[in-house]
């Protein structure tokens, strides 16, 4: 196996350590940035819609700032938002270059994104329910926690899956400013180097990754849907 990848992956293998610990930058990245983005829209995704016309705690001059928000945000192509952040990152991460500096403007980037997945799941939960939830008394927190957070789950987890497909797409943008992981071994080694078994070798190991992130939230939306 390993005589297989010399030969097919010549320049890979020889570089093997930086492209490994590549990897494991792209996947702290992912996993970092997709906890805390997850937190941060799970939040402005419930005040969106309790906030909304109709909502459980109706407040249109909050939702428009929220929506106007989220909408400026989505609006900004990452590679742009990045170069814009990057006096910002500088205070908030002491560095605009690696994983360290990548870890806020992924965040900024990806969570306009993520709300928006997690308010679509939120509103298709059965109106029913809540006017169940409303009829015997619920508060309008505990209608959120126990009808839309609850039954919401199994969409939830397929919006997620389908932000941290994205958030993997992001973190390999963020090698073009020098932010570390599979993107930047790529621009490195298989673009400026003229290495293309680095270039190939970098989308095998992202197919693999999306394909394992789908599987698994593929698997899990099934097991939780009612």
């Amino acid at each position: 196996m390993l005589s297989l990848i010399s030969h097919w992956f010549p320049n890979v293998s020889a570089n093997s350590g930086i492209f490994w610990t590549a990897v494991i930058q792209t996947l702290e990245m992912t996993i970092i940035v997709g906890v805390v983005s997850f937190v941060i829209s799970l939040f402005l995704a419930i005040c969106l819609v309790a906030t909304k016309k109709g909502g459980l705690l109706e407040q249109p001059a909050t939702w428009t700032i929220l929506d106007k928000i989220v909408n400026l945000f989505r609006s900004i192509p990452f590679i742009i938002l990045i170069a814009a952040l990057i006096p910002l990152t500088r205070i908030i991460s002491g560095t605009a270059i690696g994983v360290q500096g990548t870890i806020f403007p992924l965040i900024v980037g990806i969570t306009p994104f993520f709300t928006r997945q997690i308010e679509s799941a939120l509103n298709e939960v059965d109106s029913g329910l809540i006017e169940v939830g409303e009829v015997i008394g619920l508060t309008p927190w505990q209608i959120i926690r126990s009808i839309y957070l609850k039954e919401g789950i199994p969409n939830i987890i397929r919006v997620t899956t389908i932000t941290i497909i994205s958030l993997i797409g992001l973190t390999a943008i963020v090698g073009v400013v020098g932010g570390g992981g599979i993107g930047d071994y790529a621009i490195q080694y298989g673009y400026q180097q003229n290495e293309l078994d680095a270039t190939y070798a970098c989308i095998i190991i992202l197919v693999i990754i999306v394909s394992i992130i789908q599987a698994i939230g593929t698997l899990l939306s099934r097991k939780l849907t009612r």
